[in-house]
């Protein structure tokens, strides 16, 4: 929904209703994620994509008869057949999408949804999409600190809630399966959650040309970039394109800084690529003691790796830290210039979220695309 809320808002503001086709379930090479939407407006536009284009054209017309008698529906679009293009999936993948009438009497919590995703506040959205009919449709709002609506059962209400929680720590969007009455192990009823995490951090600290390429990696990947030297002639924003701030500050103070007012978590990457001691050791020190913290990863030759460890040694860090970190930073891809090199710091940060071997595919057997640590 994050793609449309601005145009969903605005009718909704108006009084006007309009019909949101969300993805909620993907099989196989589905070519959109759950949280994909496409809107059906109150004069018959066509807003957002929940396929790239397969399936649109029954989407559009099944948002039109949700627009029409207010029931929502959950429709599964499979592979196409020859003389199914408008109906089906060329690329051989399955969508579950669900769709349901907006309005500000179907949900008149969308106002604060919207306020909170532009201010990039965590928030989450559990709709019930399959389960008894007078259930359908009712949603319950998750922020970290408080919840609003209901999913029509009070027991149902406080098993999304924990669980919801878990998932907008993490950022990610599921499909989450109860009894009727909110078994944790029964069946009958489906919640989707969509979760509007702030997208995760990259903080690259050195301003070198090499995090000129990292910044824009990491932007093109998804993650909020911010580049930080102590060097005011060359932290400054024209040099670094890619990244959403750049800093002026001494690389240590500026993580202890945001690591206290809580701007730090498991999702957030930290490259190191200054390769000189008296910015990256004191930066390093606090990086490595930080509890939570998605990668850690150091630019340096060999030899300035090994002095790093030393120097770091003597700062008091254990073993235990030091082992966090990913120096020489990078996957072995043979890079050389810049652009080669952020591509291989790229290929081991996706490596390490989701237990990857960094291995050529060609070489392995099994399934593509494993679990996360596995």
């Amino acid at each position: 929904m994050r793609d449309v809320i601005d145009q969903l808002e605005g009718w909704w503001k108006n009084g006007q209703e309009a019909a949101l086709a969300t993805v909620v379930g993907t099989f196989r090479s589905a070519p959109r994620q759950p949280g994909a939407s496409m809107l059906v407006g109150p004069a018959g536009e066509a807003v957002g994509s929940v396929s790239g284009g397969c399936v649109e054209g029954a989407v559009y017309e099944l948002g039109g008869e949700v627009l029409g008698d207010g029931r929502p529906r959950l429709q599964r679009y499979g592979v196409s057949d020859d003389d199914a293009f408008s109906v089906g999936l060329t690329c051989g993948g399955i969508l579950d999408i669900y769709v349901e009438k907006v309005s500000p009497e179907t949900y008149e919590q969308l106002g604060k949804v919207a306020d909170a995703i532009r201010e990039e506040s965590p928030v989450a959205v559990a709709t019930v999409v399959a389960g008894p009919e007078e259930r359908l449709g009712k949603r319950l709002i998750v922020w970290p600190e408080s919840v609003d609506g209901t999913t029509g059962s009070e027991r149902l209400d406080e098993a999304v809630r924990d669980d919801v929680r878990g998932l907008l720590a993490a950022g990610r969007n599921a499909t989450l399966h109860y009894g009727v009455d909110g078994q944790r192990r029964g069946e009958g009823l489906d919640v989707f959650v969509e979760s509007f995490a702030p997208p995760p951090r990259m903080i690259v600290f050195g301003a070198i040309d090499f995090a000129a390429a990292v910044a824009k990696m990491g932007n093109f990947l998804g993650y909020r970039v911010t580049v930080c030297d102590a060097r005011p002639v060359f932290a400054t924003a024209s040099r670094f394109p890619g990244a959403n701030e750049v800093v002026v500050e001494w690389p240590h103070r500026y993580l202890a800084a945001e690591a206290k007012a809580g701007r730090i978590d498991g999702r957030t990457v930290i490259t190191v690529l200054t390769h000189d001691p008296k910015f990256d050791v004191p930066v390093l020190e606090v990086a490595l003691r930080l509890p939570e913290v998605g990668y850690i990863g150091a630019m340096g030759s060999r030899r300035t790796h090994d002095d790093r460890l030393e120097r770091l040694r003597e700062a008091g860090l254990t073993e235990a830290e030091l082992a966090r970190m990913s120096s020489p930073i990078g996957l072995d891809l043979g890079a050389r210039t810049p652009e080669e090199t952020a591509v291989s710091i790229a290929a081991e940060m996706i490596a390490q979220h989701w237990g990857g071997g960094g291995v050529r595919l060609a070489e392995r057997e099994g399934p593509i695309h494993l679990a996360a640590g596995t």
